[in-house]
């Protein structure tokens, strides 16, 4: 059990976990393991919680049921998970703004939040648009063979990886 206490994990152990937690989810509640659809229904939870009931008469919030299920609880491990990874590997400290962005941008916290921010609003117009995220596409699709997911899976990867160049080696 010494893995446990690594800031890195063989990635060869993480895709077997991986693997099985897919597994079973599809055993055990036949579902794939996705997380994007749980911040849309978190939202919605939110806005009837705040603007009344009527806010689940909205036709996606219809299509998607404004319940917090089992997926709301995976994104809950993931970010216990991790914080419990961090605190057991030794690795956990507080940064507002990552070496590599310092570096770069210099030590702006305000910028780094605002950028993060705008990231995660296009990221998560973006899982909403393609009716799914990393976890819904790259794990879950790919692992049932889904066309759709490998094409995702190949755009998130040439995605991110145009995205990085463009934020380090163009505006930085």
């Amino acid at each position: 059990m010494e893995f446990l206490t690594e800031v890195r994990w063989s990635p060869y152990v993480v895709g077997i976990g991986i693997g099985l937690l897919s597994w079973l989810s599809f055993l055990i509640s036949k579902q794939p393991i996705a997380c994007s659809t749980t911040f849309a229904r978190s939202s919605g939870l939110l806005e009837r919680m705040v603007g009344g009931a009527q806010a689940q008469d909205k036709l996606y919030y219809r299509e998607i049921k404004l319940s917090w299920g089992w997926q709301g609880m995976l994104v809950v491990g993931i970010v216990l998970g991790s914080l419990l990874s961090a605190l057991v590997s030794g690795d956990f400290q507080l940064q507002w703004v990552p070496d590599r962005w310092a570096a770069t941008f210099g030590d702006n916290a305000l910028l780094r939040v605002m950028v993060a921010l705008m990231g995660g609003i296009v990221l998560g117009f973006g899982a909403r648009w393609s009716n799914g995220c990393t976890s819904g596409h790259g794990i879950s699709g790919t692992l049932q063979l889904a066309v759709s997911s490998w094409i995702s899976a190949v755009c998130f990867f040439v995605g991110g990886i145009l995205t990085a160049q463009f934020i380090y080696h163009v505006i930085g």
